[in-house]
């Protein structure tokens, strides 16, 4: 079997929270966690959650787009994060929390569009999408103590009380994408 491989990257609050979700997804080679969209070469986490380097927490998801759809990617993404408040995530504040889906092609641009409309048409919703839209450029990878941050601290306050409700939406709503046993 061919695995095909196309990248998403992705910002919607703290990422651990995302790359917890994503790695439990059928089709989902590797998620990343990292910092993009912003003007530093290199970014420490320390210097990202000072919010002036411009760059988002993101993840940079690995997947086979024969399995997971791109659009069924970002389905998943507008269910466990707000996309309707700027520059934060529950207790994360700051520009560094923004939603934003940072294309890597115009046929990306063309299917977050159109997945941000079908998420308004369907009222999940009551306040406008904030998510930005935006064009990749570069990813710089987090420190090594962010990777499988959840899935190492499970018994931490901040994975019971932020991640383990994402778990539960995204089991809840996308049961048949998830691994076995998940």
């Amino acid at each position: 079997m061919t695995f095909r491989s196309e990248e998403a990257t992705l910002g919607g609050g703290c990422f651990w929270c995302l790359e917890a979700v994503f790695q439990e997804l059928i089709g989902v080679a590797s998620v990343v966690s990292g910092y993009a969209g912003g003007a530093t070469s290199d970014p420490t986490y320390e210097q990202v959650c000072s919010g002036r380097t411009g760059h988002a927490e993101v993840v940079q998801v690995c997947f086979d787009p024969d399995v997971l759809d791109y659009k069924d990617l970002l389905r998943v993404f507008f269910t466990i994060h707000d996309p309707t408040t700027r520059d934060r995530q529950g207790a994360d504040s700051g520009s560094q929390y923004r939603s934003v889906i940072l294309h890597h092609s115009e046929a990306q641009r063309v299917a977050a569009e159109a997945v941000m409309r079908e998420v308004v048409a369907e009222g999940h919703y009551s306040d406008p999408l904030v998510t930005e839209i935006e064009s990749f450029s570069e990813f710089w990878s987090a420190e090594s103590y962010h990777a499988d941050y959840y899935r190492n601290n499970r018994a931490q306050p901040y994975c019971r009380v932020v991640i383990d409700p994402k778990m539960e939406k995204l089991r809840k709503r996308f049961r048949d994408r998830l691994f076995t046993g998940a």
